[in-house]
């Protein structure tokens, strides 16, 4: 008679059992299918991506005279400006109307910063990273060099991707880091697809809900050209870095 009871409440109580544990399943995957991906920050004026901890701007001479000091004391909710990329040339000599300003002056206001080229693919790798190298004096601390490739100007992929491999091998051995590569994703499949992935990606992409649509690993995601930051009267591009702290310090010349 008592084996028969416990075997009654057996009965009862298993089954009760699964079915608390299938209703938390099933409660903690709609939560998290339904989190909130992205978050908007009204200071900042965009929607920002979820689960990342640090994000940044990049800038260029269009966003004419940055207040550095301002960008870094910035702050909605959880959110400050952790980097900076910055652009300083462009193709075989030009040199960015605000780099040198914007170099000192991010580096005076304790931001971690970047240097980029932006890419000339008709033209020579080997002068273009000439033209960088003569320009950008990276110091401890700063982040490693970007090639921003993203037009072919009429270049076949093979010669896209060999003046490209010329800039990197070049700007690497001066620095003595391996660079990043900034592109979109329509040109990253077309051009560069397969020939460049022991490179860490910077990678363009906008408008998706939670993380950028390429197969591959990527480390920095421009995910916005609309933002708005203190210290900056243009729009300007936001980032975020795949990674904590740890891994983000790791990445800075040493």
């Amino acid at each position: 008679m008592a084996k028969s009871k416990k075997g009654i409440l057996k009965a009862i109580l298993i089954p009760g059992l699964l079915l608390v544990v299938v209703a938390c399943a099933i409660y903690y995957i709609n939560a998290y299918n339904n989190r909130p991906r992205f978050i908007r920050y009204p200071a900042f004026g965009i929607d920002i991506p979820g689960n990342y901890t640090i994000h940044g701007i990049d800038v260029s001479r269009y966003q004419h005279n940055i207040n550095w000091a301002e960008v870094e004391a910035m702050q909605d909710k959880d959110i400050k400006i952790g980097f900076a990329f910055i652009k300083a040339t462009e193709g075989l000599g030009r040199v960015d109307d605000g780099f040198r300003k914007n170099w000192f002056n991010a580096k005076k206001a304790k931001l971690p910063r970047g240097a980029y080229h932006f890419f000339i693919s008709s033209k020579s790798g080997k002068a273009q990273a000439e033209n960088f190298i003569e320009t950008v004096d990276l110091k401890p601390g700063d982040l490693p060099p970007v090639l921003d490739i993203e037009t072919s100007n009429g270049a076949s992929v093979a010669d896209v991707q060999q003046r490209a491999k010329d800039w990197l091998l070049m700007v690497e051995k001066h620095y003595k880091v391996k660079p990043i590569i900034y592109t979109n994703i329509d040109f990253y499949e077309t051009f560069l697809n397969g020939a460049f992935d022991e490179y860490p990606l910077w990678v363009a992409h906008y408008y998706v809900k939670d993380k950028p649509r390429i197969k591959r690993n990527w480390v920095f995601w421009q995910h916005n050209e609309k933002g708005r930051v203190n210290g900056i009267d243009t729009f300007v591009d936001f980032n975020v870095f795949m990674g904590d702290s740890i891994s983000f310090r790791k990445m800075l010349v040493k």
